[in-house]
């Protein structure tokens, strides 16, 4: 069984080669380029765009990590070829860490007293009240339920929404395009976990970014496509929503010239709200070639129509 790696980080590409090498020691697991005119699975991150000009992948193709919308751009992608993604694998704890830790930032009020502390002011603002201070989650599936799962210890008013319908314990789910203008109308602080589809592409717009109450925070761990970066802050800058955390970007790393990097109400970290594990994403992926190579189904695989 051969296995190829592709990452576009060198020393990465070798840590994966070596952790995948370690799970699957009758495999031979190299990394990207090889002298191999095929392989039976590629674990791929961004791969070059003559990645499958070189090789072909007979069995499977797997996401190192949690999104597959570039994967799916692809241009030398072939149309039949089983795409798997990662499966939480560590990451769900990072996303729910990050996406509380935003939460509790905004219920406490901490950008105030950070504009505060830069004006020499010392100022008790008034609590938010807990029990009308709404949490809205795009994108129920099993990071946004991590997610939520997290956030209920808190005591907040929990929302999800999601293109199909979805049931999950302490969480008023809401599904539907009919259901978004409803759901957004509700949100003081509004977290986006969609994958980046045609549908999602642009979605949070200057018009649905005008649906969610004056004063609303956006917290963005998905894709920086989701959100139009005009749009988000005009918005803000207008007052009509009180600030942004961003972790995902239309083009990364973010230019420098881009004006989130110095808007006072924008907080942004470089794509590192939930990071890949190597070791347990590698645990995962060998896992599925194993029962893949037994015949049996694997979860993960990509449905290409719908985009994840």
């Amino acid at each position: 069984m051969r296995v190829v790696v592709v990452h576009p980080q060198a020393d990465t590409c070798a840590r994966w080669s070596a952790a995948l090498g370690e799970r699957l020691p009758d495999a031979q697991v190299r990394p990207w380029p090889v002298d191999w005119p095929d392989t039976d699975f590629a674990v791929a991150w961004n791969p070059p765009d003559a990645f499958f000009e070189g090789i072909r992948v007979k069995e499977a193709l797997f996401c190192a990590g949690a999104g597959v919308d570039r994967l799916l751009r692809h241009p030398g992608l072939p149309a039949a070829l089983p795409v798997v993604r990662v499966e939480d694998a560590g990451m769900g704890l990072q996303m729910a860490e990050y996406c509380c830790q935003e939460v509790l930032r905004v219920f406490r009020r901490q950008a105030d007293y950070e504009l505060q502390q830069r004006e020499r002011v010392w100022r008790e603002l008034e609590p938010l009240p807990r029990e009308r201070f709404e949490i809205g989650i795009v994108g129920m599936g099993v990071l946004g339920g991590q997610v939520a799962r997290a956030l209920r210890v808190f005591g907040f008013p929990l929302l999800g929404y999601s293109r199909t319908p979805r049931s999950v314990e302490g969480v008023e789910c809401l599904s539907g395009a009919e259901a978004l203008p409803r759901f957004l109308g509700r949100c003081r602080v509004l977290i986006l976990l969609a994958p980046l589809t045609p549908e999602t592409d642009s979605l949070f717009d200057a018009r649905r970014l005008a649906m969610l109450p004056r004063g609303a925070w956006l917290v963005n761990v998905a894709r920086g496509a989701l959100v139009v970066d005009g749009d988000l802050v005009e918005a803000i800058d207008r007052g009509r929503l009180a600030g942004a955390t961003l972790d995902v970007f239309r083009t990364e790393p973010l230019p420098a010239e881009h004006p989130f990097w110095g808007h006072p109400r924008i907080r942004i970290t470089p794509h590192v709200s939930a990071v890949t594990l190597i070791d347990e994403t590698a645990d995962q992926i060998a896992g599925k070639i194993r029962r893949l190579r037994r015949g049996e189904a694997v979860s993960g695989v990509v449905d290409r129509t719908r985009g994840y």
